[in-house]
């Protein structure tokens, strides 16, 4: 092994300036037996170098060449797989993980020892080594001290130098002199011990030359100490006299210090003094204006508010570590509470007197408005009070308990007030709604549902008339049939010798002006006084965003409407905001009371009244809500809002319930159902009502419940119907329905609209072919029984070879409606149908002319089936087209 060593030093590692320290033969792990050696290496050029160098032999001779190398600073993880049990494999995880196994367990050991002990000296990095002995492992020689790498071959590492060209250049020379010496070393070596010895000699001699300069440097330098020891007395003495100025200096030095103390302090004490003086001095004038000033005049405010907050300046002025264990602070302290004390006890009683007088004043006032629908109005009381808005400052800053005394008198004597006045209000608004009506309409005529009912039955027994004039146009017929609309529901509630129609309307103008004005009233007066609450009681008001979500809201169909005063939604507003709210809520606590009533009185009076306040409780609540949507007048508005909108929704529940509940006649024919002419009246009077409004969504709801309520029950009477057949009473009712729509234009109807015209032309068309089928009947059911033939594969050309239906036959069935015959069967026709129509609806014209057509079509359509079933026959029917179109036109003429 070690003449592999030397020949791997001298061929592969000197040429690249590395000296071999440690070299182990391996092979592979797992894999065919090809040895290979790991050498560990070192540069010989500063900084040193580790590397781990894989040299294997070639393959095409006996030399070694290098084949792969890693630097030792790369290896993280030395495992020699066991480290109690001798073992020749171990790993070396560079960037990844090599296997080997070493030839013997002695020079794998001598190997691993080498990587740690250069990681020890060169690389300091922290490398693993698993598994391995605790011996192999030694302790690194503190720095300083050369240290053993790899046994001997590290001594000669550090004992080792090369020459440098000039040491080998004297080397040669020497040598040169001396030719023998290669030949005779030992000849060489003494001459050179003689050569030493001569030159030791010179040495000697040189230095025992100089003996006499030294004596004379020795005796110079005693000379040079006398010296020294002379200027060290002088120092001595000019120290001594020094000493004693330097004491005078310190003495000087502290009275200086001590002077400039005292001077320093006598500032400090003279600012301390001005500073108590200046900020806690009050004037004589304050005194007197905080203890006798007149609060009753705006000069005696002015003064005293100017004292207040003199005084609150002097008692809030901030004081100095200590200075409250002085006896004047403390004197001067306790002087400007009991000022405060005896202050805000004589304000608090001064304005308590104020609320008490100003509530008795107000009072007086009532009489005057009792008569008028209007508010008193509470501005002068205001401006005197806000007289007063700095001292409340002042009170709440210094004495909370009677400022809250003085809010607390405040809400109790203006709510008994405000009760007084909005209560005789809302009595003079319900006298005027009431006294609106007549004797015999007291608060209603009678429950809208009996009387409905009531005219409904009595209006289906009126008698037919005979329509004149013809016309085929839709709209021309609906513009002719509003008037006959109007007269039929102005009969259905007639209630007297004034119709009840005129009347109702008179009624809700007059109702929806008081109640506008009721709302007119309440919203500057709750909008003054909370204003009036935040200046004088120094509440700063937090407006929300209007279009924020709000934590106490409950959505009502499409509306956000502010609910109860519930905590949970006031807990994120500020606590002065709050204040303000339950202030109002404690001073106006009737308003909503009292407007529950009057929304409860207008709905008695006529169920139609919450259209009209639906839509001004909404305009009201949406200017309320852009304002402050968390505002007292925003949320009580807002739950009222929710009242009439139940209301709302109850008149159409109820109007719905009427339309279920009707009963027809079976004696007369049905015409116009009573609800269908109501809802006729409830859109013209709703879009009246609704065309500016907000809440526009709710109307279109409620359209949509009426509307399919009138569709069901039209079709329910219908399938009752024995007078009047099925086909006439939908037809008649979905034409009224459809020129309604459109006139009235009602966009959310469109579908119903389109819906009511299908339904009208689908019947129409269907009452047309089966009363047709009536005046010729035995040819109907003839021309049946040939198209039956046909349907069963006869030919059409061979349907004359059936016995049944031969040219003889066709000839009787056609002799049996000579032209007399058809045109007597169709004036019997008139007569039926104009039965069967209604006056109101003006129709018969429209329904005969639709006959006219369906003959004519059945008429051609017979021709066909006789030429060709019948070809060459000459067979025809015994009168013409023209025939038909003047016997309809003289029947049409003649009633």
């Amino acid at each position: 092994m070690t003449a592999i060593k030397h020949a791997l030093q001298r061929d592969i590692f000197t040429p690249n300036d590395e000296r071999l320290l440690s070299i182990v033969n391996v092979c592979k792990a797992g894999k065919k037996k090809r040895n290979c050696f790991l050498c560990a290496t070192v540069t010989t050029e500063r900084p040193v170098q580790v590397n781990v160098v894989k040299v294997k032999k070639s393959d095409k001779g006996d030399f070694y060449k290098r084949q792969t190398a890693w630097v030792l600073r790369d290896l993280a993880v030395v495992d020699a797989k066991d480290a109690i049990k001798e073992n020749p494999e171990f790993d070396l995880h560079f960037e990844k993980v090599y296997k080997w196994v070493a030839s013997s367990i002695a020079e794998k050991n001598t190997f691993i020892s080498c990587i740690w002990k250069l990681n020890q000296r060169y690389i300091r990095k922290k490398i693993d080594f698993i598994n391995v002995s605790s011996q192999l492992l030694e302790e690194s020689v503190p720095s300083g001290e050369n240290q053993n790498v790899a046994g001997g071959d590290e001594e000669v590492v550090d004992e080792y130098q090369e020459l440098n060209a000039r040491e080998e250049q004297d080397i040669e020379i020497m040598m040169e002199g001396c030719e023998y010496a290669i030949s005779n070393a030992e000849a060489f070596a003494d001459k050179l011990s003689r050569e030493l010895q001569v030159l030791d000699g010179a040495n000697i001699h040189s230095i025992m030359a100089s003996e006499k300069q030294v004596n004379i440097l020795m005796k110079l330098l005693d000379e040079a100490l006398r010296e020294v020891d002379q200027i060290e007395v002088k120092l001595s003495s000019y120290e001594e006299m020094l000493q004693s100025v330097k004491e005078q200096m310190d003495q000087i030095s502290e009275s200086n210090h001590l002077i400039h103390l005292s001077n320093t302090n006598n500032l400090k004490l003279l600012s301390e003094i001005e500073f108590l003086v200046n900020h806690m001095d009050l004037a004589k004038g304050h005194i007197k204006a905080l203890q006798e000033g007149d609060l009753s005049s705006s000069r005696g405010i002015e003064a005293c508010t100017n004292a207040a907050d003199a005084l609150l300046q002097c008692m809030s002025v901030t004081l100095q570590p200590g200075h409250e264990m002085l006896h004047a602070v403390k004197q001067q302290q306790q002087r400007f509470s009991d000022l405060r004390e005896q202050f805000a006890r004589r304000l608090a009683s001064h304005l308590n007197n104020v609320f008490v007088q100003q509530g008795h004043d107000q009072s007086s006032t009532l009489a005057q408005h009792s008569i008028e629908l209007t508010l008193p109005n509470h501005h002068p009381f205001h401006r005197d009070l806000l007289r007063y808005a700095k001292l409340m400052e002042w009170l709440k800053n210094t004495d909370y308990g009677k400022y809250e005394g003085l809010t607390t008198n405040y809400m109790d004597y203006l709510s008994r007030l405000y009760d007084r006045e909005i209560k005789d209000f809302f009595e003079v608004a319900k006298i005027k709604m009431t006294g609106a009506t007549k004797e015999g309409k007291k608060f209603a005529t009678l429950p809208r549902k009996e009387s409905a009912v009531k005219q409904e039955t009595e209006s289906l027994h009126g008698s037919s008339g005979k329509l004149t004039g013809s016309t085929s146009s839709l709209n021309k017929l609906s513009v002719q049939s509003s008037g006959n609309r109007r007269s039929q529901s102005s009969s259905l509630l007639d209630m007297g010798n004034m119709s009840a129609s005129d009347l109702d309307v008179a009624d809700r103008t007059k109702f929806d002006k008081i109640f506008e004005q009721v709302l007119s009233e309440l919203e500057p007066l709750c909008l003054a006084e909370q204003d009036f609450i935040s200046k004088f009681f120094k509440l700063q008001q937090h407006l929300s965003i209007p279009g924020t979500p709000m934590s106490d809201a409950e959505e009502v169909d499409g509306g956000t409407l502010s609910r109860a005063h519930n905590t949970g939604g006031l807990q994120s507003m500020s606590s002065e905001n709050h204040m303000i709210r339950q202030m109002m809520i404690k001073i106006f606590r009737c308003v909503e009371p009292e407007l529950n009533n009057l929304i409860a009185l207008g709905d008695k009076i006529d169920s139609f009244n919450s259209l009209y306040m639906l839509v001004k409780m909404s305009h009201h609540v949406w200017t309320a809500q852009n304002v402050d949507p968390t505002s007292f007048l925003s949320t009580t508005l807002g739950n009222v809002l929710v009242t009439v909108k139940r209301n709302f929704d109850k008149c159409i529940s109820n109007q719905i319930k009427q339309m279920e509940d009707v009963k027809i006649s079976k004696k007369s024919k049905v015409g116009i159902l009573p609800f269908v002419a109501e809802f006729e009246e409830f859109a013209a009077l709703a879009e009246s009502i609704f065309r500016n409004a907000e809440r526009r969504g709710d109307l279109d709801k409620a359209y949509l419940k009426l509307i399919r309520g009138v569709f069901t029950n039209v079709e329910k009477v219908a399938n009752e119907s024995q007078k009047t057949p099925r086909d006439v009473v939908m037809m008649e009712n979905f034409h009224h329905i459809f020129a309604t729509l459109s006139r009235l234009k009602i966009s959310c109807l469109e579908a119903e609209k389109k819906e009511a015209k299908q339904k009208y032309t689908d019947h129409l068309q269907s009452y047309v072919i089966y009363s047709l089928g009536q005046p010729l009947e035995k040819l109907n059911h003839f021309f049946e029984g040939v198209e039956a033939r046909v349907a069963q594969g006869v030919r059409e050309e061979e349907v004359s070879y059936q016995l049944a239906f031969n040219k003889q036959e066709l000839r009787k069935v056609i002799k049996e409606y000579p032209g007399k015959e058809v045109k007597k069967g169709l004036d019997n026709l008139y007569k039926k149908v104009d039965k069967h129509l209604c006056e109101e609806e003006n129709l018969l014209q429209v329904v005969w002319h639709s006959m006219q057509d369906e003959f004519i079509r059945q008429y051609k359509h017979f021709e066909g089936l006789i030429a060709r079933c019948y070809p060459g026959s000459g067979i025809t029917m015994e009168f013409t087209i023209q025939d038909i179109l003047d016997y309809f036109s003289s029947i049409a003429q003649s009633h």
